[in-house]
């Protein structure tokens, strides 16, 4: 889940982006700032870190989550996931999606930590899990080819889409369906990649969401719908949605990763 202003400020870094689909420019501020030299070294140290925490657990692909966003009235404590790997040369590379500043489309990109980490967290702090060495085989050459890692990319997005419809996406919801593309061969569309998460026994977060604040956030933000989740469950109060908690909570509990690390600056 990301938060609504969902970009990254234009600076100058030494690691690489690469735009995996086009026409987008998530990763820049909205109002186009510079982030404070503050900033700027605290995100970079957090990458740097992160790099040597990565290093150290001799993987070759990780799945990581940040705290972009205060998320802590709904009890969890992580926003944001992606897919990092590493490449040959060493360095470490994050695939995920983006929202752009609110809007009702969403981008998938290849980024280096330092991007990563200059989103304007709420919190420095990273959460990662590794994989089994299957997931790993699997994951790694996925990552690499543009093609697959698209393949299941909606860029229709709401940011608390429902799990088992197909009419949005957000930035988790890829992440774990580009997981069951990856693990299950015959996963060729949304649908059957769902339908693998549900056979896997992954199970979304209920979020307490009233009338009210459903409509505020509709009529306020392009990147908030509820019209793809059921009525019963909507009317009811609750939302159904991909977090990190709870693809953290699955990977484990499911033996598709080891249990989450953690690494956080004062």
């Amino acid at each position: 889940m990301r938060t609504m202003k969902n970009c990254l400020a234009p600076v100058a870094l030494a690691t690489v982006m690469l735009l995996l689909a086009g026409g987008a420019h998530a990763g820049r501020s909205c109002e186009h700032r510079q982030p404070s030299l503050q900033a700027f070294q605290k995100g970079m140290e957090m990458a740097a870190r992160t790099a040597k925490a990565l290093d150290a657990t001799g993987a070759k692909v990780v799945v990581l989550g940040r705290a972009g966003q205060d998320l802590s009235k709904y009890r969890l404590r992580y926003s944001h996931l992606g897919w990092a790997y590493k490449t040959p040369e060493g360095a470490w590379r994050v695939v995920h999606k983006l929202n752009e500043c609110g809007a009702d489309v969403a981008y998938v990109y290849r980024q280096g930590l330092g991007e990563f980490f200059l989103d304007d967290p709420w919190r420095y702090e990273a959460v990662w899990s590794v994989p089994t060495p299957e997931v790993q085989a699997r994951m790694l050459p996925l990552l690499q080819d543009r093609a697959k890692v698209l393949a299941l990319h909606e860029p229709r997005y709401s940011v608390v889409s429902y799990p088992w419809s197909t009419r949005y996406q957000q930035s988790n919801q890829w992440a774990t369906e580009t997981l069951a593309e990856a693990m299950e061969p015959a996963v060729k569309n949304r649908e059957q990649a769902q339908a693998w998460l549900k056979f896997k026994g992954y199970e979304p977060t209920v979020l307490k969401i009233g009338p009210l604040s459903r409509l505020g956030g509709r009529m306020t933000s392009a990147n908030i719908a509820f019209d793809d989740h059921p009525n019963e469950k909507r009317f009811s109060d609750r939302i159904e949605t991909v977090t990190v908690d709870s693809v953290l909570q699955w990977m484990q509990h499911a033996q598709l990763g080891a249990a989450p690390q953690t690494l956080r600056l004062p």
